[in-house]
C-alpha cells in the first residue's frame, strides 16, 4: 500500500477490499494526497461517505463508489446527474441478490429457509457465514447510502429498522400464493410530510408490482420523483464482472475529470430518521386455529386468508400504524406476521 500511495504517476486507485480496516486509512490518506478512489466497499461507504467525499474535494480529485450499492447496476450516477431536477420522496428495493435467490427458491419449489440457504451456500450464492445477507445488514448499508443521496445529508445504517428474512417459511409463499402474491426483501426509504422513514424487512406485494418479477440472483431499484414519476433500475447487483463493470465505469469518469471534483451532494451532518412506529400499513397475520375468534375480536375488521395450512387461521388486517399492530399482536400471540405493501 506504501508503493502506491507513494508513486506520483499514480493518480486513481481501486478499492475492493471490504471492511473499515485498513480500508478507511488507506483510502483517506489516497485522497489527501490528491489521488481518486473508486470503491465496491458498501462498509466504508456507509460509515464514512461524506467525510471521505469532502477530503476528496478538498483535494481536487473523487471518492466514487457506484458498485457499492447495486454491482452493475448504474443507480448512483442517476441519483446524482439524471435526476438532480426531481425531489426524490422514495426509493425502494431489492438490493441483496443472496436473499433474493433463496425468496425465490422457497417459493418456486415450497422450500424451506435452512434448505435453500445450505443450496445458496454450496452454489456459491452464500457466504458460510450468510448473516450480513440474510439479517438483511448488506442491504441496509445499500439503502442508508441512497438514502444519503436522495437528502443530501447523512442517514447512518445504525439507526435503520432491520429485519431479515431467517423467519419467512413455506406456509408464508403458500398463503401469498393464494392472494396473487409474493415475498421479497424490501429496502425502503421515504419521506412524507418532511419527515424520514427507512426500513429493510420482508414484504408482501401484489404480483403486478415491478419489483415482483425480480427474480434469482437479479438486484432493481424503484425511484420516485416528484415529477418524474417512477423510474427503475434493474440488472445483476452482485458477482465479480458486474462488480468490477461498475467499478471500471468510475476509473473512466476519474481518469476523465482529472484535476476536476464530480458532483456528488452528500454532506456530513446525520438526518434524525423517523421511528417506524407511527407508519401505516396493512398486515398479514397466521395464528393457531384456536385463537381465530380471539384474533378477529381484537383486529376487528379483517380479510380471511385460505391456503389449506392445517391448524392455522391467516388473515390481512385493516391499515394501521406499527405500534398498534404490535399492541394487538401482543394480546393475540400470532405464529407470525409479514407487512404489505
Amino acid at each position: 500500500m506504501e508503493q502506491i500511495l507513494n508513486d506520483p504517476e499514480i493518480k486513481i486507485i481501486c478499492e475492493t477490499m471490504g471492511g473499515l480496516k485498513p480500508a478507511y486509512d488507506f483510502t483517506k490518506r489516497a485522497l489527501l494526497m490528491g489521488k481518486s478512489v473508486c470503491t465496491s466497499n458498501k462498509e466504508l461507504v456507509a460509515a464514512h461517505g461524506p467525510e471521505l467525499i469532502a477530503i476528496a474535494h478538498e483535494n481536487k480529485c473523487n471518492y466514487l463508489f457506484e458498485a457499492s450499492v447495486g454491482g452493475g447496476i448504474p443507480i448512483i450516477r442517476p441519483l446524482n446527474y439524471s435526476l438532480t431536477a426531481e425531489k426524490i420522496d422514495a426509493i425502494t428495493g431489492i438490493l441483496n441478490g443472496t436473499t433474493n435467490y433463496i425468496l425465490t427458491k422457497m417459493e418456486r419449489e415450497g422450500a424451506d429457509f435452512e434448505s435453500v440457504l445450505k443450496e445458496a451456500q454450496e452454489k456459491g450464492y452464500a457466504e458460510k457465514n450468510p448473516e450480513a445477507d440474510v439479517e438483511g445488514y448488506d442491504a441496509c448499508r445499500k439503502i442508508a447510502i441512497l438514502s444519503s443521496l436522495m437528502c443530501g445529508r447523512h442517514v447512518r445504517y445504525e439507526d435503520i429498522y432491520t429485519e431479515g428474512i431467517t423467519k419467512i417459511t413455506a406456509a408464508d409463499f403458500a398463503y401469498a400464493g393464494a392472494m396473487g402474491k409474493t415475498i421479497k426483501l424490501l429496502a425502503q426509504s421515504k419521506e412524507e410530510d418532511g419527515k424520514l422513514y427507512a426500513m429493510v424487512a420482508p414484504f408482501m406485494i401484489d404480483g403486478e408490482h415491478p419489483l415482483s418479477m425480480v427474480n434469482d440472483v437479479f438486484n432493481a431499484v424503484c425511484v420516485h420523483g416528484n415529477m418524474l414519476g417512477d423510474s427503475m433500475y434493474y440488472g445483476r447487483g452482485a458477482g465479480k464482472l458486474p462488480t468490477a463493470s461498475a467499478v471500471v465505469s468510475d476509473v473512466v469518469d476519474c481518469a476523465r475529470h482529472l484535476g476536476k471534483v464530480i458532483m456528488c451532494f452528500w454532506e456530513e451532518g446525520n438526518v434524525a430518521l423517523t421511528g417506524i412506529e407511527q407508519a401505516k400499513r396493512r398486515f398479514f397475520v397466521r395464528v393457531a386455529q384456536e385463537n381465530e375468534r380471539k384474533a378477529l375480536e381484537i383486529f376487528g375488521k379483517a380479510s380471511v386468508v385460505e391456503a389449506g395450512v392445517p391448524g392455522e387461521f391467516a388473515f390481512v388486517t385493516e391499515v394501521m400504524p406499527e405500534k398498534e399492530f404490535n399492541e394487538k399482536a401482543n394480546e393475540t400471540g400470532i405464529i407470525s406476521r409479514i407487512r404489505m405493501e
